[in-house]
């Protein structure tokens, strides 16, 4: 499992078929969402180990095992001028990432327009709501890869470009259940 998404990057011809990537954490995820009353249709994935100028923001169809798209996304920047790196802090004022579960809540409308609040489910992320976590767009995120280059951090949000915005938000508006957004800690 340590290098289930790495493996993505190396052979395409996997992103059809994510049974070899995600087949121990699919039982897990089908599990979660049904005691949690979440969609059990599609939840989102992060792999924030994967470099930031790569697609790691991953629309994970349930049911089939498959990804269904996938986005470049920020991680925190932890209070720094930049940071190359993922750190994990749960701490208000960190301004750094969060691992964990988190129940994608309702949107609203913000300074970077249309977001989506998070709800941290586990201990490492359950002050998400009072760090006022949420996912956005931004126009500094670009719509393709740019590795080896990096883009820019957030401060501790999950921010995307706006075009995959608006992906997410098919998924997530048009879901009957709130969407599970897990960002996985692989440290």
């Amino acid at each position: 499992m340590r290098y289930w998404l790495s493996i993505l990057f190396l052979l395409p011809q996997f992103i059809g078929s994510a049974q070899s990537l995600f087949g121990s954490l699919q039982e897990q995820i089908e599990l979660f969402t049904k005691r949690q009353s979440m969609s059990t249709q599609v939840c989102f994935l992060l792999d924030l180990s994967i470099h930031n100028g790569k697609k790691r923001f991953f629309v994970y169809d349930i049911q089939k095992d498959s990804i269904l798209q996938s986005g470049l996304v920020t991680h925190g920047d932890c209070g720094e001028r930049y940071l190359s790196t993922v750190r994990y802090s749960n701490q208000p004022g960190s301004q750094c990432s969060s691992a964990g579960r988190y129940r994608v809540g309702a949107s609203y409308k913000g300074i970077f327009g249309k977001s989506y609040r998070l709800h941290g489910l586990d201990s490492s992320n359950n002050h998400a709501l009072k760090r006022a976590l949420v996912i956005h767009s931004h126009t500094c995120i670009p719509e393709t890869e740019i590795y080896p280059d990096q883009i820019c951090n957030s401060q501790g949000c999950t921010t995307v470009s706006p075009s995959f915005l608006k992906t997410l938000s098919s998924f997530i508006d048009r879901s009957k259940k709130p969407i599970l957004l897990w960002v996985l800690d692989r440290r």
